[in-house]
């Protein structure tokens, strides 16, 4: 059987799908696209490395055009709908890295296109297939805590030393116009994931803006809160941001979840493993391993192994394997895992007051919100523009922080040639 031919769209964070692809025994990286030529000459340099030769392109246009089955966008993440819409319209699968979408009327658009299509659409959100994560998803789903009561989500991603390579010193840069809550599924996914529940209400806090994140260019304040009732009237805390932490990998990240019978969390200091109790089975401590294709997820490493999973289960679910239709996040539930925040941070700059969250599975739902291009980031909102934070703090596109991270990045690549 011919492999599926993927084209990658963004060098940067696409490296790891590329590296997943060039091992996979059932697909193939057929192209790559990024306007960074540095980027796509090293893309294509590891590509070659490995026996394989891939097509390279810096412009969309001729990327589009190439012979592909299926496309990972890994571009900016506030920019994923607008290609994903277009590559789904022309007969390709599309898996997305984060975000999903960047306003609720692209939330609408890439759920209806996609139901157009009857294509597959894949949500790459790897925190749900970090070892922990999926062994709690497994635990809860089969029942061992009951009924679901609570469950928290945290991630908090400390990038302020690496914000001049991340930005390059572009004030318009996704990064340097985020709203507090944008970045947020990295926290909820997980949550929504293991309890298997769809969020109903949606609250949003945010915290003061953080003077060392203002002068990397950063607009947003430097915490994002969820507080969301779920189907079943429990409820989830997730939170996200740029808070500093004692962490050498520069990222904290735990889950918990509460039920009737019990509760399960990941271990926020003892590496990898998994803290349960059980009414029935007292307490255990225990590192998980690799849920499904052991053998095979092994052999890649970034975030935790958790990268493999949503390129595999994606190609799975294209080539019509239960496996994929299982544990690939489909398009509802990526949408759910997305304007969760997208709703809260209209909380937050309405008094932090409770927002219902549409069921966009329900096309009766959708016109409410098929207008709606609210947000922080300029190309999507128009005149429907948001401020980054509710503090008033206002950044100018002059700003002198913006050339200080240029010069620093300039620097930086001067000092890898």
């Amino acid at each position: 059987m011919r492999k599926l031919r993927i084209g990658v769209f963004g060098a940067g964070r696409g490296d790891t799908m590329i590296n997943i692809l060039l091992s996979h025994p059932d697909a193939e990286v057929v192209a790559i696209c990024d306007k960074y030529k540095p980027l796509l000459d090293k893309a294509g340099k590891t590509a070659e490395e490995n026996g394989v030769k891939v097509a390279l392109f810096e412009d969309f246009e001729d990327f589009f055009r190439y012979d592909m089955d299926a496309v990972v966008l890994a571009n900016y993440a506030c920019e994923h709908v607008p290609f994903a819409v277009r590559l789904l319209e022309s007969g390709r699968h599309v898996m997305s890295e984060c975000l999903t979408c960047a306003s609720m009327a692209q939330a609408v658009q890439l759920i209806e296109a996609v139901e157009k299509s009857g294509l597959v659409y894949a949500y790459a959100e790897n925190y749900c297939y970090q070892d922990t994560t999926f062994e709690m998803w497994r635990a809860c789903e089969e029942g061992e805590i009951g009924d679901i009561l609570y469950a928290q989500g945290e991630y908090v991603h400390d990038c302020s030393g690496e914000w001049h390579a991340l930005t390059q010193g572009d004030p318009h840069h996704w990064r340097n116009n985020c709203f507090s809550t944008f970045y947020c599924t990295h926290g909820i996914a997980p949550v929504l994931t293991m309890t298997g529940l769809r969020p109903v209400k949606v609250s949003g806090f945010e915290s003061n803006c953080a003077k060392y994140m203002m002068e990397c260019g950063a607009r947003d304040s430097i915490l994002g809160m969820e507080i969301i009732t779920l189907e079943n009237g429990a409820v989830a805390r997730c939170i996200n941001g740029n808070l500093r932490h004692h962490n050498p990998a520069g990222i904290n990240s735990s889950y918990i979840v509460y039920g009737e019978k019990g509760m399960i969390e990941s271990s926020r200091y003892k590496g990898c493993t998994i803290e349960k109790y059980t009414v029935d089975g007292g307490c255990t401590e225990y590192t998980p391993g690799k849920r499904v294709e052991g053998d095979l997820a092994r052999k890649f490493s970034t975030h935790g192994g958790a990268d493999f999973y949503p390129t595999h289960f994606f190609i799975e679910k294209i080539l019509g394997n239960e496996i994929g239709k299982k544990y690939s996040i489909d398009v509802y539930r990526a949408v759910d895992m997305c304007i969760c925040g997208i709703l809260a941070y209209r909380s937050i700059l309405n008094n932090n007051m409770s927002i219902e969250v549409p069921d966009l599975r329900d096309p009766a739902q959708r016109d409410r919100y098929r207008n709606d291009h609210a947000c922080t980031f300029a190309y999507e909102a128009g005149e429907q523009l948001l401020p980054n934070n509710s503090k008033g703090v206002v950044i100018g596109d002059d700003a002198e922080c913006y050339k200080i991270m240029r010069e620093r990045w300039e620097e930086s690549q001067r000092n890898n040639c």
